[in-house]
């Protein structure tokens, strides 16, 4: 029976089953058993129709790293995603299959440096994980050469020519070697698909896991438009307003499932993170307990979240808009199942209204429901469902110590006699109440949530850069912009900034506003005052990290010089990284300073010290090393 069947029995080596245990792998996928074996030992070409979420990666990367272990000197593979994102988690994925760094592997996509690829290519890859118009521009510059590659792996087919990527696909194959095993994996089979399988293809088999769902999604699929630094609060309501609340939280990265899962804790909520640095063991404690219910919120990624079948999950939240269709599709297919219905609630950012258009299209076809905008909830219905929710479990216990014809323990009486001596009792019940439920019913346990402008709001023309919508975003008369030197690459993002500044100045988190990251370098504003004062502890302490006034923040209306921490929010990466140039309002030439290691910043204007940032102690990587070891 297919039941039955083990990664042992697909034909794979010890190596590749000592990786597939590491990764904590139990049982192999349908899609998986379909293709592994047809990848290890036949020849045709193969169009596999699986939905995002099912082992399409082990399902071809598992094979890929045992038949391509030997020495080359040129590229052996190539595989093609639809989005930078996931190929940079394909490539990962592939490489998490070997320990030993053999077959080598490289990943290379738009908006990102081309160089550095060219470099990484010069050193030799085995397979190139990689986005069309990056793909095509690097064919074109003859860095990247595919006349000899053994295997031409296109993942989420459907996905590449939704996104209008026909043409870079059918030139990338015109340059390919035309003796090379395709691999077509898609989740559905339209027309378009059979076209480049005629043309390019030759004999090829079709391949279909059983299962895939036709019939309508039952569930309320919602989306809210919130600012990064508001998503915590957002979600701590939406938990709030169902009493029942029993679901998963999707990030995109390792590092919001800690930030918000710890969020989550201090403010009392039984949760767990759930990632790709948990170890297996831990893994599997969490699991039991979110099983069983003692854990109602768990937050996880899409990598960790694979293989996990829980039932009766009332919520799918997505904390950020997911990638692609595919991967929203599957992820809130984990409620609403066997009849009954589900709440997916999705997170999106003010400028990703054309991320959003594009998923809606999708996500209606797919799901037969459509994606709606819905509110947060207000602080007072949720202290409302709060209350009458407490109501009904104080009436029913109650009603059940009676049915059950259990008197009040003495010492209890002789307490609620005392309590009530010359007093009312009602005001007495209502003061033990405020004593017991009182923090739980605590306006002030909620913070505001600024409205968001809405989507597609711009406060001037939309800039040049593909997918990246501007809206209004300029700087208010009472806030100070500031650029601190602490990015991505120091283990931070939007929160953690937020917190940092919180903590630096002992200031309400909600006073740190418009936070954008980068790799080294992170934007925020400040009230006026917040923002003198820290300049004036900067200029003391050479512990604080390099800061300074952001002189050109907000630019001409509508974002010139309003960085974006996520590149472009379009699904399409532009061919070559158009966008990003250097007149283009991202993160090139437009300032006056450059783009890079944070040190070349002679030019900027309202600068704390005239010195660099390597000149100082207080540079951003010391800060970090310290900030960690003061932590651990």
């Amino acid at each position: 029976m297919e039941d039955s069947i083990t990664f042992e029995d697909l034909g794979l080596d010890e190596q590749i089953l000592a990786a597939v245990a590491r990764k904590g792998f139990e049982t192999p996928s349908p899609i998986q058993v379909l293709a592994i074996p047809r990848l290890l030992n036949g020849e045709a070409n193969v169009i596999a129709r699986a939905r995002t979420g099912t082992g399409k990666t082990a399902a071809f990367g598992l094979p890929l790293i045992q038949r391509l272990r030997g020495e080359s000197d040129h590229v052996r593979a190539l595989i093609l995603e639809p989005t930078r994102e996931l190929a940079i988690q394909t490539c990962r994925e592939m490489d998490s299959f070997s320990d030993n760094g053999k077959p080598t592997n490289c990943v290379v996509y738009g908006g990102s440096s081309i160089m550095e690829q060219i470099r990484a290519l010069k050193k030799g890859a085995d397979i190139v994980t990689g986005t069309p118009g990056r793909v095509q521009d690097l064919i074109e510059r003859k860095k990247l050469d595919l006349s000899k590659i053994e295997y031409f792996i296109l993942d989420e087919g459907d996905e590449m020519l939704d996104m209008g990527f026909v043409e870079d696909i059918e030139n990338i194959f015109a340059s390919a070697n035309p003796d090379s095993r395709i691999l077509l994996f898609s989740a559905t089979m339209p027309a378009p698909i059979l076209k480049i399988a005629q043309k390019f293809m030759g004999e090829y088999e079709i391949v279909e896991e059983e299962g895939i769902v036709e019939e309508p999604l039952l569930i309320d699929q919602k989306y809210w438009v919130l600012r990064e630094g508001d998503k915590v609060e957002a979600l701590v309501r939406l938990i709030d307003s169902n009493p029942d609340f029993y679901g998963l939280v999707f990030t995109q990265t390792k590092n919001d499932a800690d930030t918000v899962s710890r969020r989550l804790d201090e403010k009392g909520y039984e949760v767990a993170a759930l990632h790709g640095d948990i170890p297996q063991g831990q893994r599997e404690k969490i699991l039991a307990r979110f099983r069983s219910k003692k854990t109602r919120v768990l937050v996880a990624t899409d990598v960790a979240a694979r293989g996990i079948d829980i039932t009766g999950l009332s919520h799918v939240v997505n904390y950020s808009l997911p990638f692609d269709s595919s991967t929203y599709i599957h992820r809130i297919g984990r409620t609403g199942r066997a009849g009954t219905s589900g709440t997916a609630i999705t997170f999106v950012s003010p400028n990703e209204r054309r991320k959003l258009n594009f998923m809606k299209a999708r996500v209606a076809k797919a799901s037969k429901g459509d994606l709606n905008e819905g509110e947060v909830p207000s602080i007072e219905s949720v202290l409302e469902i709060k209350r009458a929710a407490l109501f009904e479990r104080l009436k029913n216990s109650i009603e059940k110590e009676s049915a059950a014809d259990k008197g009040a323990d003495e010492g209890f009486l002789q307490m609620a006699q005392d309590l009530c001596k010359e007093k009312d009792a009602t005001e007495v019940l209502a003061a033990v109440l405020s004593s017991v439920y009182g923090d739980a019913l605590d306006k002030d346990r909620y913070e505001e949530i600024r409205k968001a402008p809405a989507l597609g709001e711009k406060g001037g023309r939309e800039g040049r850069g593909r997918g990246r919508d501007r809206y209004d975003d300029a700087p208010r008369d009472d806030q100070t912009r500031l650029y601190i030197q602490l990015g991505r690459r120091d283990g931070y993002n939007a929160r953690e900034i937020a917190d940092w500044f919180s903590d630096t100045l002992h200031i309400p988190g909600k006073k740190v506003d418009r936070i954008d990251v980068t790799t080294s370098f992170s934007l925020v504003s400040l009230p006026k005052e917040d923002a003198a004062r820290l300049m004036e502890m900067a200029s003391r302490d050479n512990s604080i990290p390099h800061i300074h006034v952001d002189t050109k923040a907000g630019g001409s209306r509508g974002g010139r010089g309003v960085r974006r921490s996520g590149g472009f929010d379009d699904e399409r990466e532009g061919r070559g990284g158009r966008g990003f140039g250097k007149k283009r309002g991202g993160f090139g030439g437009d300032r006056d300073f450059k783009r890079g290691d944070g040190d070349g910043f002679k030019k900027s204007k309202g600068r704390v010290k005239p010195h660099t940032a390597t000149e100082r102690s207080g540079s951003s990587s010391s800060y970090f090393k310290n900030k960690k070891a003061k932590e651990f």
